[in-house]
C-alpha cells in the first residue's frame, strides 16, 4: 500500500500576508489568499482545488473584526484546520515581526529560513 502523503495548505487574508510568510518559509507550502471573504461558492471551488478536507490546512489571519469573523468561518468549514494566531498587538500578520512570525511557524512543524529566527 502507497501512503498518500498530504500537503501544507496555509490560508490567510492578502496578498501582503502571503508575500510574507512565503519570505519566511524554506519550504514548498500552497498559500490561498481570501481577500478577507470567504462566498460559499468560492470555497467550494477552493475545497475541491486543493483538496481541502484531505491535506493540512493552517489558518493564519489578521486579529481584527474583519479576521475574527473569517476564521470562525473558516473553522467551521474545515473542524480539522490547525489555527496560528497572532498577537492582538500586532492586529494583522502583514504587521507581525518577521521572527515572531518565523517562531509561529516553526511552532506548528514548518521549515523556515534560519535568518528570519534570530
Amino acid at each position: 500500500m502507497i501512503a498518500h502523503e498530504t500537503e501544507k495548505v496555509i490560508i490567510v487574508e492578502g496578498l501582503t500576508d502571503k508575500r510574507k510568510i512565503e519570505e519566511i518559509l524554506s519550504e514548498e507550502v500552497t498559500i490561498i489568499c481570501t481577500n478577507g471573504s470567504l462566498s460559499i461558492h468560492w470555497f467550494d471551488e477552493l475545497l475541491e482545488t486543493y483538496n481541502l478536507d484531505e491535506n493540512d490546512v493552517y489558518i493564519f489571519v489578521d486579529e481584527d473584526k474583519n479576521g475574527l469573523k473569517l476564521r470562525k468561518q473558516l473553522a467551521r468549514e474545515l473542524p480539522h484546520a490547525d489555527h496560528i494566531y497572532i498577537s492582538r498587538d500586532y492586529r494583522e500578520v502583514a504587521t507581525t515581526p518577521y521572527k515572531i512570525l518565523a517562531s509561529l511557524l516553526v511552532a506548528k512543524h514548518f521549515s523556515v529560513r534560519p535568518t528570519f529566527l534570530y
